[in-house]
Formats: C-alpha cells, sequence, structure tokens
C-alpha cells in the first residue's frame, strides 16, 4: 500500500492509496458521507457510501469529532467538483484507523472573534486559510533566499543585540546585556555595511523588533526582514535591483503556490502584471498628486486625512491613495532628509532631501521596501550622527568604514510579513506571522 500526500493526490489516479492526516469536516447526505481530509501538505475529500464500507465503519465516521487524526485508504478518482487543495480529486473511502478520536475542538466552523482565534493561535494555524498564508509565506522566503544567492550575494548574520539605536530611539526595546543597556536590533544594515567593504554584495535575514506602540494593520513588534547590502551601488541601481527582485519574489510564488492564491481568493492578475519597470516619481511630486488627491476628494474625512505639507512623511492614507493611481508597486525617491535615518547620502545640491527610496505596493499595501543610498564621506557622516545626538562612541566604528577603502553603496530592507499580505491579499499583517507579537499580544 502506497502512503502519499495529497499535494500529490494527482499522480495517483485509479491507485489505492494511504493518507495520514486529520478530520476537518464531515458532510452526510443519506448513505453517503463527504469526509474533508488534511495532512499539512493539502485538503481532500474523502467519500464513504455506506453500503460499500458498512455500517461499522460509516458509524464510526459519523462519530469522529473535528480534528480527530487518521490512517485513511482508499482509491484516488478524478471528479471536477470535488473540493480541495488541489481541487478535482478525491478518495473513495475502503478503510480507516483512528489514532484519537477528538471532542470539543474549540475552533468550529461557526464565526469566531478575532481576540478568540488569536488566544488561540495554535490551534486557528490547522484552520485552511492559515495554512494557505503559511505556505506562501514559505515559498516567498525561499524565493528571497534563492534570488540573492543566485545574484552573488552571501548570507551574513548580524547582531540582534546591539547597543545603540540605528533607526530611532524611540521605537527600542531595552535589554539589560550584563548590566549593561543594550537593545534589540531594529536593523542589521549598519553591521552589513562593514560586511560588504568584504565581500561586495551580502544580506541578512531574520527577526528585526520595533517598539512602535502602534495598533495598525501594517505593524508587528516582532517581524522578519531581509536587508541586501551592496558596494558600488548607487541609488538607480538600487530601483534597478528592486523590481527584478520584487518581480522574482511575485513570479515565483505564482508558479509555486497558484493552489493556495486561488483558495485566498486572490486576483491573480494584479500579481501577474508585476513586472519590471516599476513607476518612479519623486517625493516633490508625490506630495503634488497627494495634494491633487486631497483638492478633488468629496469626502470631508478623506480631505482630513490627507492633509499633509512637504517635509512631512506620508501616512497610510497617503500611500494608500497615491497607490491607487498606479497598477505596480511605485517607487518614491528623494524624501526630505528629516523624516529618514542619519546616515542616509544628501542629494546634490539640495541638503534637505536625501537619496533615499521607498517601494509602494499598490491595491492599498503600502510601502513593503525601504532603501537609501548610504553616506560614504566620514565627514558628513560625523556631522549627521552630531546633529542626531546620538553617541559618538557607538558609532566609531562605522564611521571608520568611511576612512578606509570607502565607496558608493546603497541597500535596503523588505519586511516579510507586509510582503505577504500584500501577495495573499488579506487585510490585516497579523495572520502573516505564525505566533505574531503585537502592542497587546504576546500569547501564545
Amino acid at each position: 500500500m502506497t502512503t502519499i500526500t495529497i499535494e500529490k493526490i494527482a499522480d495517483y489516479v485509479g491507485q489505492t492509496v494511504t493518507i495520514k492526516g486529520w478530520l476537518y469536516a464531515i458532510t452526510r447526505k443519506g448513505k453517503l458521507m463527504f469526509v474533508r481530509l488534511r495532512d499539512g501538505t493539502g485538503m481532500t475529500q474523502g467519500v464513504a457510501f455506506r453500503p460499500e464500507v458498512g455500517d461499522e465503519l460509516f458509524e464510526l465516521l459519523k462519530r469522529l469529532g473535528q480534528e480527530s487524526s487518521l490512517i485513511v485508504t482508499g482509491t484516488v478518482r478524478e471528479n471536477g467538483r470535488a473540493p480541495g487543495i488541489p481541487k478535482g480529486y478525491e478518495i473513495g473511502i475502503e478503510a480507516v484507523q483512528v489514532l484519537q478520536d477528538v471532542s470539543d475542538y474549540p475552533i468550529t466552523p461557526k464565526e469566531h472573534g478575532v481576540e478568540f482565534l488569536m488566544d488561540n493561535r495554535h490551534l486557528w494555524l490547522r484552520s485552511s486559510q492559515q495554512w494557505a498564508v503559511m505556505r506562501i509565506r514559505t515559498t516567498i522566503k525561499r524565493a528571497i533566499i534563492d534570488f540573492l544567492d543566485d545574484n552573488g550575494f552571501l548570507n551574513i548574520d548580524t547582531p540582534i543585540i546591539t547597543p545603540s539605536a540605528a533607526e530611532g530611539t524611540s521605537t527600542l526595546f531595552e535589554v539589560d546585556y550584563f548590566d549593561e543597556k543594550a537593545y534589540l536590533a531594529q536593523t542589521g544594515q549598519l553591521y552589513n555595511e562593514a560586511n560588504i567593504m568584504a565581500f561586495g554584495k551580502v544580506y541578512c535575514f531574520g527577526p528585526t523588533f520595533r517598539a512602535e506602540k502602534s495598533k495598525t494593520r501594517r505593524h508587528l513588534a516582532e517581524f522578519w526582514m531581509v536587508e541586501p547590502e551592496m558596494a558600488f551601488f548607487d541609488l538607480d541601481d538600487l530601483m534597478d535591483f528592486e523590481e527584478q527582485f520584487v518581480s522574482y519574489i511575485i513570479q515565483t510564488t505564482l508558479q509555486k503556490r497558484r493552489n493556495e492564491l486561488e483558495f485566498l481568493g486572490r486576483d491573480l492578475s494584479m500579481l501577474e502584471n508585476i513586472t519590471p519597470p516599476f513607476p518612479r516619481i519623486s517625493y516633490d511630486e508625490a506630495i503634488e498628486r497627494v495634494h491633487a488627491i486631497r483638492d478633488a476628494a468629496d469626502d470631508p474625512e478623506l480631505k482630513a486625512q490627507l492633509a499633509i505639507e512637504w517635509g512631512d512623511d506620508f501616512g497610510s492614507p497617503h500611500e494608500t491613495e497615491l497607490t491607487k493611481q498606479f497598477d505596480k508597486p511605485v517607487f518614491v525617491y528623494g524624501y526630505p532628509t528629516q523624516v529618514k535615518a542619519f546616515y542616509m547620502e544628501p542629494w546634490p545640491g539640495r541638503p534637505e532631501v536625501c537619496k533615499s527610496v521607498d517601494l509602494l505596493a499598490p491595491e492599498g499595501y503600502g510601502e513593503i521596501i525601504g532603501g537609501s543610498e548610504r553616506m560614504s564621506d566620514p565627514d558628513l557622516l560625523i556631522e549627521a550622527i552630531e546633529r542626531h545626538e546620538l553617541p559618538q562612541e557607538h558609532f566609531s566604528w562605522y564611521v571608520d568604514l568611511r576612512k578606509f577603502g570607502s565607496v558608493p553603496h546603497s541597500g535596503f530592507g523588505l519586511g516579510l510579513e507586509r510582503t505577504v499580505t500584500w501577495i495573499c491579499g488579506i487585510p490585516h499583517i497579523r495572520q502573516t506571522s505564525p505566533f505574531p507579537r503585537t502592542l497587546n499580544r504576546m500569547r501564545p
């Protein structure tokens, strides 16, 4: 008897196989019983016909509770109407071994509130929607790694415990490091700038931490970020690379997780359109566009949300309305220096502007990448550190990078969970992390 996984079921039509998994749901129609099975790789329909399986097995199946663990044997059949992931296949049940008969499983097919589901996140992960999102997340993560590895990048791990802030002191988680004050890392970027002087092109990929007291649908306190850094790259090189990178991630996910995306109800045409080149607009033009949208709006509430002046950073409403004008991700470059991190290269002839760029996803999903060309002049960097009132002793090594073989260099950070949220087309980032950490949630 061949034991198979559900994701490979199409390869076994007409064969008798065994599937090891869990009972997702049961529907009875007279002498027929439809048993939804999941095994971690997919979901399929098992069909039990009472005259064929006998009264004893039929009654056993009828009594089983949701999430009972089973070993099911039967013959694989094609059926275009059969639900599942993949769709169109079912198994004619011949025998069932029950490993555990579950009763009172807390997450039922009825509607549950978000807080209840988050309290039971360890069980909610078994739901078909959450299962699909996590499989898509894993594919996106693999695509990120494959693209960078195949394009000459070296994966270098950077510290999670750091002595100082990299992107603002108000968003740090403080930890006690042997009686010395330290922080959970906001970014590995500064260390990667040291790494590129040894290896040329590098990336780190791991958890990062932000202590923003935010409750928006785009924020987590702990999230995964990939941060490529490249020597001899200017801002234009950076944007060229980013659009190739993001397009590869999207197209790879479409190729490998189409079933899951379709199950989530994702409009695949929106993703199929994500190919280079991406539109590029300056911050100056973006401000003008937002002003025009605000002036044309009839809704007073929207008008108020879109209030912004030159020098302000964009918020979620501004990014949402701006990206509605494009059917692809859009680069916004040349932000005011005052709203960006201290290490960004000034724009030639405009010290109030820096060589920064954000990539905003369409459909209202906002920023998924933030990056810049980095300062390469040691004196400019020292001035920026002083202007931001940062402890110079913590950045002496960072200044050294500009003293000994400095070159133009650039890099960016892509948030994994924000990218998964956009690609899956779901409304809230918390569903893209297996166990999300938010302002009010640290458990389970």
